[in-house]
């Protein structure tokens, strides 16, 4: 920080540095619990979330900053992409996949595939060419071709953070399945995109490159999958096997997380994309490993993963707001706001028009491939959809500070300008898009009069979140087991869905648990009643 705490200090105590960072932190937590007690109070307001209120304080915050600095810092901490992807994303995107409704998510995976990996390439490519064309005439910098399509691959991503926050996947369940699965789907394909830009020989563009760019992508994309998916199998057998809760619960908890996090670092570690590896683990361990565990391990784990998981989402808007205010970058990027201000213009007209480009096309083709029974996406619920996906957040920002800035410093106008424009496509779509996203749901989709929470709860489509976890099992309905090649090609996601639940069934869950697998806790109720059912069972056996 800028502040003037040396007279603070005790002979004896703590060197300037080290005082100046718990101060830091110490604000920074005393920020975040402001940010919780707001966002509780309003939590009945139609227009403000956490993410916004977070944002807001931020402001605010570094505001205040300034004044006391007298206009030299606005941050108390400085930010690093290692911070971000190492510590703070992971529990976010695992929580996401750990507490996805997987009925809803696996029924909707091709359209949840189309938007997040073709679509995020479609915007990716409008928002590429568009900067070439755009950027040249507001006389930016010198920006290369890399630049360009690092540029796409920052704004093609999405903040499936705050669209989770602005809709309700019980009172819009359809819409909050496809904009969180495409935002997660989004978030991977993105930063995917990114690390192979950062790779790819520019100086010797042509076909052969491009199809090695294709390739590579492919094998990010599936390898990250895999891995992930194997993390959370080997968790589910480790716990299966050994039975932790015998000796005590701490234990089943703590290697769950470990390993889930695991996943991540090894993904990172094999230059992966930990986004996916991290989200395929969630869902596996939902599936599998949490059914392993015992009872008070269950409640533990899902409330100390969601937990996590908001602290993150919190500090990660709360920084943004503060980092706005940088006035050095602001300083270093033009001595008047008005380009970095047309800059962020341009920019968010680029996202409009490629979200577009995908979201009403795509709907287009996701309804065909569906037969009358199920439920096809209306016009009014795709204007839902390319606007809540209009919102960027942090992984926009991370990316941007990776590509433009060393430790979270630059001296270069070019990459100032892009910093500073970053924040503001972040701030601007976060509050207004945000702000109208719930407006605009009542105003398209009202709710419907007399629905109650029993009404829901009787649908399968919309489960409650504690429900989805142990019914796991992707059920889609009664229909008759036909798997010839004719009820493939008409039904394809039950038919898909039906095999895997056959296969699960007699080859999975053998081996990796899952639901119906109860632990055995010695002098537990489990063991007591499951001792008296195997008398009862050998009483009824010499009776008879």
């Amino acid at each position: 920080m800028g502040l003037d705490l040396g007279a603070l200090l005790k002979s004896g105590g703590l060197s300037v540095s080290d005082y100046d960072s718990i101060v830091s932190i110490n604000i920074f937590i005393a920020l975040l619990c402001g940010c919780i007690v707001i966002g509780h109070l309003l939590e009945g307001n139609k227009w403000v979330n956490e993410s916004i209120t977070a944002l807001v304080l931020g402001l605010i915050t570094g505001g205040v900053i300034l004044l006391v600095t007298n206009g030299t810092n606005s941050r108390i901490l400085v930010f690093s992409e290692d911070l971000f992807f190492i510590y703070l994303l992971p529990p976010i995107i695992f929580n996401a996949g750990f507490q996805v409704k997987k009925k809803q998510f696996f029924r909707n995976f091709m359209t949840i595939t189309l938007f997040g990996a073709v679509g995020t390439l479609i915007s990716f490519v409008i928002i590429s060419l568009g900067a070439m064309g755009l950027f040249k005439k507001l006389d930016v910098g010198p920006l290369e071709l890399g630049d360009y399509l690092a540029i796409g691959a920052i704004f093609s991503a999405t903040d499936s953070v705050c669209t989770l926050q602005v809709l309700n996947q019980d009172e819009t369940p359809l819409l909050y399945s496809l904009v969180f699965g495409e935002g997660v789907v989004n978030d991977a394909t993105s930063v995917v995109l990114f690390n192979a830009i950062e790779n790819l020989d520019i100086g010797h563009f042509d076909a052969l490159v491009l199809l090695n760019f294709i390739g590579k992508f492919l094998y990010l994309f599936f390898t990250s999958t895999i891995l992930g998916v194997a993390a959370g199998l080997l968790s589910a057998y480790v716990i299966k096997k050994l039975c932790f809760a015998r000796h005590s619960t701490d234990r089943e908890v703590a290697i769950m997380m470990l390993m889930a996090y695991l996943s991540y670092m090894l993904s990172m570690l094999l230059d992966l994309s930990g986004i996916l590896t991290v989200f395929f683990c969630g869902i596996v361990m939902s599936h599998y490993t949490w059914h392993n565990v015992t009872e008070s391990s269950r409640i533990t784990t899902k409330h100390t993963f969601a937990t996590l998981s908001f602290i993150a989402e919190i500090f990660l808007f709360l920084y943004v707001g503060m980092d706005a205010l940088d006035i050095e970058k602001w300083r270093l990027a033009s001595s008047s706001p008005k380009k970095p201000i047309a800059l962020s213009a341009i920019i968010l007209g680029l996202v409009m028009v490629g979200r577009a480009a995908f979201v009403f096309p795509l709907s287009f083709l996701s309804n065909l491939s569906k037969k009358e029974a199920r439920p096809k996406i209306s016009f009014k619920q795709q204007v839902i959809i390319w606007w809540a996906g209009l919102m960027r957040g942090a992984v926009s920002i991370a990316l941007a500070y990776n590509k433009f800035t060393a430790s979270g410093h630059t001296e270069v106008r070019v990459n100032a300008i892009m910093i500073t424009s970053t924040v503001i496509v972040v701030l601007f779509s976060t509050m207004v898009f945000g702000l109208l996203t719930k407006p605009l749901l009542t105003l398209l989709i009202p709710p419907r009069p007399g629905l109650n929470m029993s009404e829901l709860s009787s649908q399968s489509i919309l489960d409650p979140l504690l429900g989805s976890l142990m019914g796991s099992d992707f059920d889609v309905g009664q229909i008759p087991p036909q798997y010839n090649l004719q009820y493939i090609l008409t039904a394809p996601t039950r038919s898909v869905h039906r095999l895997w639940r056959k296969f699960d069934d007699r080859f999975m869950r053998p081996v990796f648990g899952g639901r119906g697998f109860v632990p055995f806790v010695p002098g537990s109720p489990v063991e007591r009643s499951t001792n008296e059912s195997h008398l009862g069972t050998v009483i009824e056996a010499e009776g008879s």
